[in-house]
């Protein structure tokens, strides 16, 4: 208490930004260095994450994720998720397991790979020159579900984070960037190849497809970061392989370019591959109050004529749209790119494309749900869906021939809309 009479640090203004979003840099594409997939096992209150994501030649979806968190003192807590949804059966296998004994950096290996009692991931270099790194996945998740997979990196798809630098990637919270309360960052693979098995109550399922790779960091507890989320994984196999990618967060009100009570700001970071190449990282901050406009950097998710839903208490949007803008990264190649998609999923009483609406609460683990404090009276909900959707795209002739008068390009798109609070 005494020492705040006596502080030499200059009083912050109540009006001054506490929110530096990564959406703000200018430099769009940051390629990836190793130490970018580094697991950084932060202490503190943090929660790292990867995830692959892939889209298997019958559209069935498949995710594989390690989870890392941190909550003060107490010891982390790891867990290995999978879900596997089938949209022609309907079939969903959910399997989440804390696992023993994590380590980063096994013998022999860096810290962009894994290895617990239960799984190891690999990170490795390949001997296929058009796809020059990897990760090996192998999960043994229960008596009855064992996974090995292949999930490598196009050699035209560069991994990427928004901004170069140690610093590219981060969305800073608090008034000094050099000294934050908390931090947001994603790296990215945006397109994956996929080749592998599942083994599920003894049957082998081969694993052949196309997917993303994330790895974020939520550095400050979860719920003071955002109160929602968007997330839109869109994977094709036409014109030589084409993605597009979207990750949003929105903040509470207590972080926004005014300092608290400014809060409710959008940042949304994404990215198209194109004819199999990178072609368009975008970036782009809403911030509220202020009509969004067409620019020639454009990174949004919209949720269209939303209704309430009496399961979760939230909003829900009845539709999707995802929309990306943004010059061509690709050289020799000038112009620019712009693309949506649309995703019906229905109301609450008659739902389309729903997999699931996760109750978060139900899933995380006991330590983690008694230390992060929710607003009272709310529950945090995740909507999954998934449906075969076209992508709308428009751009240079020297990306894909025809593309100057538009195509649509079909494809499974995977979405998730979080309600945090």
């Amino acid at each position: 208490m005494f020492s705040s009479f006596f502080s030499t640090a200059p009083p912050v203004d109540p009006q001054a930004p506490n929110l530096f979003p990564v959406s703000e840099n200018s430099d769009l594409l940051g390629e990836l260095e190793a130490k970018d997939l580094e697991w950084t096992c932060a202490g503190g209150f943090a929660t790292e994450t990867q995830i692959f994501y892939s889209f298997l030649q019958d559209g069935t979806m498949l995710m594989c994720q390690v989870i890392h968190s941190s909550i003060g003192l107490w010891y982390p807590t790891i867990q290995f998720t999978c879900k596997i949804y089938n949209p022609t059966t309907k079939e969903t296998i959910w399997r989440s397991v804390n696992v023993t004994n994590f380590t980063s950096a096994p013998p022999g290996l860096d810290k962009r790979s894994s290895k617990a009692d239960q799984f190891s991931i690999t990170h490795k270099p390949s001997s296929d020159d058009s796809h020059p790194e990897m990760y090996t996945i192998r999960a043994n998740l229960s008596d009855n579900l064992q996974i090995s997979l292949d999930v490598s990196r196009p050699s035209a798809v560069p991994g990427f984070k928004i901004g170069k630098g140690p610093k590219g990637g981060y969305s800073y919270f608090g008034s000094d960037q050099e000294k934050p309360d908390g931090y947001v960052v994603h790296r990215f693979w945006p397109r994956t190849k996929v080749s592998g098995h599942i083994i599920h109550n003894g049957r082998a399922i081969v694993a052949e497809g196309h997917g993303m790779l994330v790895h974020a960091i939520q550095g400050m507890r979860p719920n003071l970061i955002a109160s929602r989320w968007n997330f839109a994984n869109f994977q094709s196999d036409a014109y030589g392989g084409v993605s597009a990618i979207q990750m949003e967060f929105t903040t509470l009100d207590t972080h926004g370019r005014h300092g608290p009570g400014s809060g409710g700001v959008a940042v949304n970071i994404g990215s198209l591959v194109l004819g199999g190449k990178l072609a368009v990282v975008t970036a782009e901050t809403k911030w509220p109050g202020e009509e969004q406009s067409v620019k020639d950097v454009m990174s949004r998710a919209h949720h269209l004529n939303p209704v309430h839903d009496p399961d979760t208490s939230y909003m829900q949007p009845t539709a999707l749209e995802f929309r990306w803008a943004g010059p061509s990264l690709l050289q020799g190649v000038d112009g620019s790119v712009d693309a949506s998609v649309h995703l019906d999923v229905g109301s609450p009483s008659s739902p389309k494309a729903l997999i699931e609406k996760v109750d978060v609460l139900a899933e995380i683990p006991y330590v983690i749900k008694t230390m992060v404090n929710y607003v009272a009276g709310t529950k945090p909900y995740i909507y999954q869906w998934q449906d075969n959707v076209k992508l709308v795209v428009r751009g240079p002739d020297a990306i894909i021939p025809g593309l100057s008068k538009g195509l649509e390009v079909e494809g499974p798109l995977y979405s998730e809309a979080s309600f945090i609070s």
